[in-house]
């Protein structure tokens, strides 16, 4: 027997009596009615005054846990009522796999904790932390673009608030007039540096964590084993939040500062990056022209979203995105970010070595599958992108396709992709015109006005040039393809 069966068995209630005033207790069901109330009200009202209880900066991630429970109580077909009741709790979770007890006790423990403690529970990363090493070298990976994201600007460290500037300026300058010297206060290191990005909402987004991204990968790896058979272990971090307009200039002036610093890379100094006019301001204001994630790829009933939307949702708990193929839990933890994983350039030697770039999109007759599990087999170039579109939502409900759990990608993914493969490979992505590689729809976004796909390439014509464009969802060509992404 699991020991957590016996822990459920053991628990009275989810929320302990501690946590409450009353201690009447239920005399046959073992519960106590307050604490089944109070979770009854925390975790399925949609409102709750337990969460309004909490300190400001913790709402979030109460949304967030009550959000996955959720979606896990939904996934396994839980009634949510028994989450107050043991005697159902344990009925309900009889048949479950060690895997999903353990990930339904974690999520119930966290939910427990902020409750009663009105804080986080600090958690023991150094499971998760050995299990991503082994199977994605992701330390290596993660300091390699926490890096270039400096380096190109995106990150900021996180404002302080003008009270908080203005009481440690106070009592800095109350520290020389001490009775006695304290040299050892000059030598205390300050609190690191929150890194955040300023998103199209004003909010600051801090980056996610190496102990929160590990987490996600560890509590998902039965869910997320097949697609590392198939070679999804390239970690890709985008600041999804920031405004297109922000992360276009970015990608212009890393183009600039790489040629600087490699004299024979080929590029037009005085146009580095072709950009389509419906670019400009796409995801800003009341009617944004760009929607992500679009199920459909029409001006009505597309099934998309606006970024203002998921950044509310995310904020919420509520957001996944409808290819992800999350069963159990939730693709919002990291707000306003984007965490995903993309089959490297290096897939044969991936399990030795750290991934580099991002695989190429293969022409027609040139894929090799990946996977023994369940072999995929490569998308090619040569379909339109409402057939690649239909391939991912067809196997959005298909656990047997090998495509599950695949997403398109959208321009923000593919500046932050484009800018760490030139730097980790020395060669531009969607380089078309060498005869291999293609041009790249993003199938993760869509053009209202226009009815068009984002479509991305790199041009060495010219002196070389990086391109966003669009192109209708019909357009079908031999050297047009689509590169799909696994959302943490």
């Amino acid at each position: 027997m699991s020991p957590l069966r016996s822990s459920f068995e053991s628990t009275p209630s989810v929320i302990p009596t501690e946590a409450h005033s009353s201690n009447d207790r239920h005399p046959r069901g073992g519960g106590d009615p307050s604490s089944s109330a109070l979770l009854g009200e925390a975790i399925m009202d949609s409102v709750s005054s337990v969460r309004d209880s909490l300190p400001e900066r913790y709402r979030s991630h109460f949304n967030i846990l009550r959000s996955e429970i959720i979606d896990f109580t939904k996934a396994h077909g839980i009634p949510k009522e028994s989450l107050g009741k043991p005697d159902l709790l344990r009925e309900a979770t009889c048949k479950l796999s060690t895997s999903d007890l353990e990930r339904l006790a974690n999520l119930l423990e966290r939910f427990e904790y902020l409750v009663k403690h009105k804080e986080l529970m600090k958690e023991d990363y150094t499971e998760a932390l050995e299990y991503v090493e082994k199977y994605y070298h992701l330390k290596k990976q993660y300091d390699s673009q926490v890096s270039l994201l400096e380096q190109v600007g995106i990150l900021h460290p996180k404002k302080k608030s003008k009270h908080i500037q203005k009481l440690s300026t106070f009592f800095r300058s109350l520290l020389p007039y001490g009775k006695k010297k304290r040299p050892e206060v000059s030598t205390v290191p300050e609190t690191p540096e929150i890194l955040c990005i300023t998103g199209i909402d004003d909010n600051e987004y801090p980056i996610p964590t190496l102990e929160q991204i590990a987490s996600r990968l560890f509590e998902r790896r039965e869910t997320l084993k097949t697609k590392h058979d198939q070679g999804f272990t390239k970690l890709l971090l985008v600041p999804f939040g920031m405004s297109l307009d922000s992360l276009r200039e970015t990608l212009k002036q890393f183009l600039l500062k790489y040629k600087k610093g490699h004299p024979s890379f080929g590029l037009d100094t005085d146009n580095p990056l072709y950009t389509w006019l419906n670019y400009q301001g796409a995801d800003m204001g009341d009617f944004p022209n760009l929607v992500y994630y679009p199920q459909f790829l029409t001006k009505k009933g597309h099934g998309g979203k606006t970024k203002a939307q998921i950044l509310k949702e995310q904020s919420e708990g509520q957001w996944t995105p409808a290819f992800a193929g999350v069963a159990g839990g939730s693709g919002t933890r990291f707000h306003g970010w984007i965490v995903h994983l993309l089959q490297p350039s290096n897939p044969d030697s991936q399990d030795i070595e750290v991934p580099m770039g991002f695989a190429l999109i293969p022409r027609e007759g040139q894929e090799t599958p990946k996977g023994d599990l369940t072999p995929r087999p490569s998308l090619e170039a040569g379909k339109s992108p409402d057939e690649y579109l239909s391939i991912l939502q067809k196997a959005q409900d298909d656990k047997g396709s090998p495509y599950h759990g695949e997403t398109g990608m959208t321009p923000e993914d593919w500046i932050m992709a484009f800018m760490l493969h030139l730097s980790e490979t020395g060669k531009p992505l969607d380089n078309f015109a060498n005869g291999m590689e293609s041009i790249s729809y993003l199938t993760g976004a869509f053009f209202l006005s226009s009815s068009l796909v984002p479509g991305v390439y790199w041009s060495s014509v010219d002196d070389g040039r990086a391109f966003l464009g669009g192109d209708g969802y019909y357009d079908r060509a031999s050297n047009f393809g689509a590169r799909s992404s696994v959302i943490v």
